[in-house]
């Protein structure tokens, strides 16, 4: 029982900094307090995570192809987990084009980057980012047209991919940059993670209860399919352990909150979706000790 206690603890250790800004988002919607979700929501996307996007793709100690592994491997198992999860809503005769999505993507943001970062250091938030990049492109551009009556946004146009591109470009034509510029972007980029959980805490009070049985069903998926087809691909592809445990925690993220959003405006299951996010997003929470535990991360009391 000790050991139990103790392995609970030293995970709500690492995870005291996530809940404590995604507690006070949560505050502040219980609260009604006065709050503008478009100064956030803009801010985030077009300034703060295209800036830490950047900033650590430029900087970062990974070689080259430990930073293509990761790529190659996000691609993969975001299209092996989508066939996967299409097939199981088909056989579960589920409406397979309103629910994809948000079964399909992990909120590898809101939660996803600080806990990679948590778990893994620098290292996890190098491989995190690209992992989010990737995730964050393909969802709002390509992947949205799944849903009926969706037309997409520009593909593009997304200030994300396009910091993407230039840190990617950047680094490997060994293009130098200031030091005050890259500087910049650290600070205007130390914004994003905790308006991300802020915005999480926010967002969780404001979606309705829903259909908690399918959306249940759809947290299961999420949560475990996840987990498993990317431990699936990292294994066939023989990534490290230290990548193949970043890849498995960012696929085990609960249900995207923007994935909600979208099937909340172009699908009439928006009930499904916000269960989904709840159920998921509570049972992560409770569970993450073990899935820290079975990604191999690096925490005093989990590895003992």
């Amino acid at each position: 029982m000790y050991g139990l206690i103790t392995f609970y603890l030293s995970t709500l250790a690492i995870l005291a900094p996530l809940l404590a800004c995604a507690g006070i988002g949560l505050y502040w919607g219980v609260r009604k307090l006065p709050v503008s979700n478009d100064f956030i929501t803009i801010l985030v996307t077009s300034f703060s995570m295209p800036a830490l996007i950047f900033q650590t793709l430029y900087s970062t100690q990974l070689d080259d192809s430990t930073l293509l592994n990761v790529g190659l491997s996000t691609f993969l198992v975001l299209a092996f987990a989508g066939a996967v999860f299409a097939l199981v809503l088909y056989l579960m005769k589920l409406p397979v084009r309103s629910l994809w999505l948000v079964t399909a993507f992990p909120n590898s943001g809101n939660m996803g980057l600080p806990l990679t970062y948590l778990a893994f250091g620098e290292t996890g938030l190098s491989a995190a980012v690209i992992f989010f990049a990737i995730c964050s492109f393909l969802q709002n551009s390509i992947f949205v047209r799944v849903l009926p009556s969706a037309n997409g946004l520009p593909i593009w146009r997304s200030p994300i991919l396009l910091a993407s591109l230039a840190a990617l470009v950047m680094r490997w034509l060994e293009i130098p940059l200031p030091h005050w510029l890259l500087e910049s972007a650290k600070l205007v980029g130390s914004m994003a993670v905790p308006l991300m959980l802020l915005s999480l805490g926010l967002a969780l009070t404001r979606i309705p209860s829903g259909s908690l049985r399918t959306g249940s069903f759809l947290a299961a998926l999420r949560l475990v399919l996840g987990l498993l087809c990317a431990w699936v691909v990292t294994l066939a592809m023989g990534l490290p352990d230290t990548i193949s445990g970043i890849i498995m925690l960012q696929m085990s993220m609960p249900c995207a909150v923007t994935a909600y959003m979208f099937t909340a405006r172009y699908t009439n299951h928006a009930g499904d979706a916000a269960g989904a996010v709840v159920v998921s997003t509570i049972a992560f929470l409770v569970l993450s000790p073990i899935v820290l535990l079975l990604v191999g991360a690096s925490i005093p009391g989990l590895s003992d």
